[in-house]
Formats: C-alpha cells, sequence, structure tokens
C-alpha cells in the first residue's frame, strides 16, 4: 500500500522573502556578486563549495567567510534550500516529492533499482505542450523554473547522497526554459559545482528545435527524444508540438551532429494498443532512425483519467521490440514504478496544489 507524509517547508517561506537566491548561480555569477559586495576575489570559489560541495542551507554556516561579509551576503540574498512538503511512497520503492517553488508546485520521483538510484527531476510548473497522453500537459503551464529550483530537487531529497543518475523527465518540458536547465546542467557536471559526469544525466525533450541545438552545442549530458509514432499526421494527434518542430526535422539535426565525443542518444516510444504498436508503425520507425547510433526505450501507457488511449498488450509489446532488434534498432522494454503512486511515466500533476 502507498502511503504519504507532508514536511515543514517554513525555510521555502524564508526564502522566499528574500531578494535573490544563491543555489544555481554558475562561478562567473558568483564572481560578480562577490565583486559586488566588495569581497576579496576569491570568495566567490569559497561560496561555491558551501553551495555545491557542502551542500549548505543557510549563509550563516559559510564560515570561511568574514561574519561581516556573512552578514552583507544575507541582507541581498538567501541560499535558496527547501525541503519537500509531501512524500507519498509507492509499493515498489519509488518515492514522489512534492517541492514549492515560485509559481506553483512540482513533483520529483526518486527511483530506487539495486544500486542505480535515479531522481526525475522537474524544469516546468505544468507544460505548454499539451501532450494529450499526459498529465502535466493537461494541467497547462504555470511558471519556469530557476536553475536553483532544479537543483534544489536534487539537494533537498532525503536520498540525495545516494544518487547515481539524474534524468529531467519531470513536469515540463526543458528545452521550454532551455537557458535555465543549461545553467543547471552546467553546475552538475562543472568542477566548481558537483562535478557529476555528464554521462550520468539525461534530459528528455519532445523535440523543440532550437533548445534542442543549444543543448547539442552547450552540454555532454545525455538526450532522449520522444517520439511515440513515426508518422506525421499520428503524432500530431498525439503531440501538438509535431506541426511546428516535425519529427523528421528532429532526427535529420541529430544526423547531421556528431556524436564522436559518445553522448548517448535514446527514443522514448510510449506503446497505445491499437494506435502505434503495430509491426508496420515498426518498420516506419526502423526506415526513421536507419543510420542513427540509438536506442528505442519501449513505455507502457499508465492509464490517467478521462482518457480513451490504453496500453498495448505486453505481447505486441514483445513483437514491437524484437521487431526492432531484428533490424538493426536496439529496443528494450522500460520497467513501470510508481504507477500506484501517480509517479509513472505521463502521470505528474500538481493541479490539486495550485
Amino acid at each position: 500500500m502507498s502511503f504519504s507524509f507532508r514536511f515543514s517547508y517554513s525555510e521555502f517561506r524564508r526564502n522566499a522573502m528574500c531578494n535573490d537566491t544563491l543555489l544555481g548561480k554558475t562561478f562567473p555569477e558568483l564572481q560578480h556578486i562577490a565583486a559586488g559586495l566588495g569581497f576579496p576575489a576569491f570568495a566567490a570559489k569559497q561560496i561555491a563549495d558551501w553551495l555545491y560541495k557542502k551542500k549548505i542551507s543557510d549563509i550563516a554556516e559559510m564560515t570561511n567567510l568574514s561574519a561581516k561579509n556573512r552578514v552583507a551576503l544575507a541582507e541581498k540574498y538567501c541560499v535558496g534550500r527547501s525541503e519537500a512538503a509531501e512524500v507519498r511512497i509507492s509499493t515498489d520503492g519509488t518515492k514522489k516529492y512534492l517541492f514549492e517553488a515560485s509559481g506553483g508546485y512540482v513533483e520529483t520521483v526518486f527511483i530506487p533499482d539495486g544500486e542505480r538510484a535515479t531522481l526525475c527531476v522537474s524544469s516546468q510548473v505544468g507544460c505548454k505542450m499539451g501532450c494529450v497522453f499526459c498529465m502535466t500537459g493537461r494541467q497547462g503551464f504555470a511558471a519556469q523554473l530557476s536553475a536553483g529550483e532544479m537543483l534544489n530537487q536534487i539537494f533537498s531529497v532525503p536520498e540525495s547522497e545516494r544518487l547515481t543518475n539524474l534524468v529531467f523527465m519531470g513536469m515540463g518540458e526543458p528545452f521550454d526554459n532551455t537557458q535555465e536547465v543549461l545553467k543547471a546542467l552546467e553546475i552538475l557536471t562543472a568542477d566548481y559545482g558537483l562535478a557529476w559526469s555528464p554521462k550520468r544525466i539525461t534530459v528528455s525533450t519532445i523535440g523543440l528545435i532550437p533548445g534542442l541545438k543549444l543543448f547539442l552545442e552547450n552540454s555532454r549530458c545525455h538526450l532522449a527524444v520522444s517520439v511515440h509514432n513515426p508518422r506525421h499526421d499520428e503524432r500530431l494527434r498525439l503531440m501538438p508540438a509535431e506541426k511546428a518542430y516535425p519529427l523528421h526535422e528532429i532526427i535529420d539535426l541529430l544526423k547531421a551532429y556528431d556524436f564522436s565525443h559518445q553522448r548517448r542518444v535514446s527514443f522514448e516510444y510510449i506503446a497505445f494498443g491499437g494506435q502505434n504498436d503495430s509491426l508496420t508503425h515498426a518498420r516506419d520507425l526502423v526506415k526513421l532512425l536507419k543510420g542513427l547510433d540509438c536506442r528505442v526505450n519501449l513505455i507502457r501507457f499508465h492509464a490517467i483519467p478521462d482518457s480513451d488511449l490504453h496500453s498495448s498488450d505486453e505481447e505486441q509489446m514483445l513483437r514491437f521490440r524484437d521487431y526492432l532488434n531484428l533490424h538493426g534498432v536496439t529496443a528494450t522494454i522500460r520497467k513501470s514504478r510508481g504507477e500506484d503512486i501517480f509517479a509513472a511515466c505521463g502521470m505528474l500533476s500538481t493541479a490539486k496544489n495550485s
């Protein structure tokens, strides 16, 4: 049986009253702040260490800054950390955390799997994309998250120190908030930040080409593209963004890009019974992806309220997977996690909290 409980989030309310937050600031931004306050040049490195290495939650903890400088910093800034307001726990061990952000609430999902511990991070409150199978899309868009609010999800879950992988696959479309996502990725992978390998981080998109281009040029993290149908008209009925950014243009961009630095490219494919799970769809997908070193993750559709869609059955998903593998496209079926607490793919929504 799943269950939930609430945390205190008084720290968030206190932080919300400050002028600006330090969490989410890049090293050049911290240098600018330190210089503006008249701090010595090395103070920016000290502040970055406290924020990203020691993961403190209060400026008062920055004990190698003088008391005078801590007071000056606290007059204009706060760290920007906040605890989760609520957690729900699935029978399979998945946990869904609720975080309050400046524009509402977001959900963050922790997925334990043996030695692997993955956190699914949100980048927006709601989403503009309107995909018909997604509860976040049905919620609509409320606000962009700052880099600090994304990092807070990572820093503030109780399992923070256990994390082995991050996936930006939570609420929102990351490339509709590209600059803040890229800032978060920089801090996660930079030496002054968490110094994670980019290979531990995956960013998911439905294929907003301007943001995708910026990501490919400025990050070495892995990429996951939501496909869900290889045919233009059918994908358009599922995903309105297909009109502005057709799938074939996304694939052409990826085929033209140099992946010699070993970035992994994968494609997410939710299998809808009688909609996109036929072997002719599999054939079209193989044709579309020909020449691209990639993998396809098949995902069972998780039923959401007031939807006529239903999942493909297990036998048909196995046939679809086997067809792809037989024809040179590596494919796997992703195991569903957290469905009983509405934490599985496409089920995140905070509309009830707005």
